[in-house]
């Protein structure tokens, strides 16, 4: 008995093992049915937390979140609890509003909101109106959040109303404040004696630009001019925005908190006022302007020499189209254009190809999706989408302008300042060994992926094998998933996706905050000046980085959007198309000529139960056996859309082919 109890005693003096739960701070991002993800910054994986366990955090709040099972064999994910809301998102929710007497509610119907806001009545609002909400709290016990409204975008489907409401999702404005409108305007238009001192001339140079048909700003030049060596003078001239957008000023706090320009399908939401981006910056023919320009001096064979930076003025001779430039090249000549500018547009072009070979046989990638443009009426009404393709004209400039910006950031570099480069990094390999095994099932031998040259020489294999067949957007789906997202930093470590060391952006300061950064930055280098705090530019780094992610999905949105309506009158009606992407719900198709993807769910699928094979990209029907790949061709019927949840239902049509 006194054993026993010794034994007993024993074990209740053992001490209790706790185990360490880990606790990170990232970006709640929020389902329909109320689960969320944890996005941490620096890690691959998010966190999956389920609605009971969110403690009232909502999509797009910055959360701490403890992991309660990490990612095992056993476990298909990494799960947890958040456990405080580190800051509100402050970005709004869009909804109908919804009124009963004095009480008033916003009413969701977003994939990424699934609670409904109370609000007080907001004045000048009526009754199933659109409106964009902040949320202020959710306390504990309560149905849903409380919150007030911020804006009354105006009736639901009305094309203003619609692209209003993305803009405000993303807390993108759609108007400049009065005051940075008559900051602008103060800024004189007349270029005086004081305004060109210290400018290189090249208004006698032979000097051009080249845009889309619908471009309003022009904010690049190409100039150009036989040397007597044989060489060729090319100069890349960019509008010189911050000579008239001073530091701090109304118009440059301005563009700084927006740090990009938005472009949705019907219009563009510029970074700076119009006078500024369609006029004074504007490198419009026939008008002085006052630019910061890279001039090279180009051997024929395209080996760069002698590079010179600095301010200039130019007058523009010419404005091209693409389509114009590209006449040019495939021979045609316009009588309307001078016989100087066509050789030029001609030797620009040969230089530029060369350029553009030098490039890939260093290590660029060369693969790009299809881009699909959507063409819009008057009234903001899809009438038609067709794919976007890029032709000589567009690599010429394209060329140029990566010349300038790698050799601007090559010149800051060397002289160890610090700057705003554009960097990009390794490709995650995991992926690209998915890739390699994916490919291989349709008899691909894809080449070695150790390091970084022989991944884009792969790649670049793999594309052109499979270039015009049925599996080639399966394979570029999942090479793009594999890279690195590029963004802007005062760290250099080059850019892998371009194979330069050294690469920034400073071609486009009327529509990017941070090519205004590296004008200034480039002007105070080549003056002599100090090298500039690295701290202060490292934080304005991830801002422009974050605020290029925020417009670049509100333009995905206004696209998405547009495409469900394009889509609305087809219901019922079948289309060939290709599997786009394999998911835990469902399988996405891509329908053709158009690209249009919609989502095909499982459970409507009636000839077997699938289930998803994420390892191998497919699903696999439990009584069949039969498989749906990525890259799989399917005959689908437009079910349903949603206009607003932007959303395409599908069903198969076709009973599936035997593997």
């Amino acid at each position: 008995m006194g054993k026993r109890n010794n034994k007993s005693k024993h074990r209740s003096s053992r001490k209790k093992k706790t185990r360490v739960v880990p606790e990170f701070v990232g970006k709640a991002l929020m389902s329909r049915e109320g689960f969320v993800f944890v996005r941490i910054e620096g890690q691959e994986e998010d966190v999956y937390v389920k609605a009971s366990k969110t403690r009232g955090a909502l999509h797009g709040d910055t959360v701490r979140v403890a992991v309660t099972q990490e990612h095992t064999g056993q476990a298909k994910r990494r799960s947890g609890e958040i456990i405080d809301i580190v800051e509100r998102s402050g970005r709004p929710f869009v909804g109908i509003l919804h009124t009963v007497g004095k009480q008033a509610w916003v009413l969701m119907s977003s994939k990424t909101m699934p609670y409904d806001i109370e609000v007080p009545v907001p004045e000048g609002a009526k009754r199933g109106m659109k409106v964009a909400a902040i949320v202020d709290g959710w306390e504990r016990g309560a149905h849903c959040p409380h919150g007030h409204v911020v804006d009354i975008l105006g009736m639901p489907g009305e094309n203003e109303t619609e692209m209003h409401a993305i803009l405000a999702e993303f807390g993108l404005p759609y108007r400049f404040e009065k005051n940075v409108e008559n900051a602008a305007d103060q800024i004189p238009d007349v270029i005086t004696p004081k305004d060109r001192k210290g400018r290189k001339d090249f208004r006698k140079v032979l000097t051009f630009t080249i845009d889309p048909t619908d471009a309003k700003d022009f904010d690049d030049a190409l100039s150009f001019r036989k040397l007597e060596n044989g060489n060729f003078e090319v100069g890349i001239h960019i509008a010189d925005v911050t000579y008239y957008v001073h530091p701090g000023s109304e118009v440059d706090k301005e563009a700084e908190a927006r740090g990009t320009s938005v472009y949705l399908v019907d219009r563009t939401v510029p970074m700076l006022p119009e006078k500024l981006s369609n006029k004074l910056c504007s490198l419009r023919p026939n008008e002085e302007k006052l630019t910061f320009s890279a001039v090279f001096e180009l051997t024929p064979q395209a080996k760069v020499l002698n590079p010179w930076f600095g301010r200039t003025e130019i007058i523009s001779d010419y404005r091209f189209d693409y389509e114009g430039a590209q006449a040019i090249i495939e021979g045609e000549k316009p009588e309307n254009v001078p016989a100087p500018i066509q050789e030029a547009i001609l030797t620009l072009n040969g230089l530029a190809a060369k350029l553009r070979a030098k490039r890939f046989k260093a290590g660029a990638v060369n693969f790009e999706r299809p881009e699909m443009k959507v063409e819009v009426d008057q009234d903001g009404k899809p009438v038609g989408v067709h794919q976007k393709f890029s032709k000589e004209a567009n690599w010429l400039i394209e060329e140029f302008m990566l010349l300038a910006n790698r050799s601007v950031a090559e010149y800051v570099a060397k002289a160890k300042k610090t700057f705003v480069y554009r960097i990009h990094d390794l490709p995650n390999m995991e992926k690209l060994s998915g890739l390699k095994d994916f490919a291989s099932h349709f008899g691909y031998k894809v080449g070695p992926i150790e390091d970084g040259k022989d991944v884009a020489k792969t790649l670049n294999g793999l594309m052109k094998d499979a270039k015009d067949k049925p599996e080639l957007g399966a394979i570029q789906i999942l090479a793009l998933r594999s890279m690195a997202k590029a963004c802007y930093s005062t760290e250099n470590i080059g850019h892998y996706g371009l194979a330069f060391p050294y690469y920034t952006h400073f071609t486009s300061p009327i529509r990017r905050y941070p090519d205004m950064m590296v004008h200034r930055l480039l002007s105070q280098y080549l003056a002599g000046g100090e090298s500039a705090s690295k701290d202060y530019y490292t934080l304005e780094c991830k801002h422009a980085s974050e605020r290029e992610n925020v417009a670049a999905e509100a333009e995905r949105e206004s696209i998405k959007y547009k495409l469900v309506e394009f889509m609305q009158d087809k219901v019922g009606q079948e289309f060939d198309g290709h599997v786009s992407g394999v998911t835990e719900w469902g399988i996405y198709v891509e329908i053709e000529p158009t690209k249009i993807e919609g989502m095909i769910p499982y459970r409507t699928i009636k000839s077997d139960f699938f289930i998803y094979d994420e390892e191998h990209y497919r699903a696999v029907g439990r009584r069949s056996h039969r498989s749906i790949r990525l890259g799989d061709p399917l005959r689908i019927r437009v079910k349903g859309t949603s206009l607003e949840q932007k959303l395409l239902d599908y069903e198969l049509v076709e009973e599936l082919p035997e593997k």
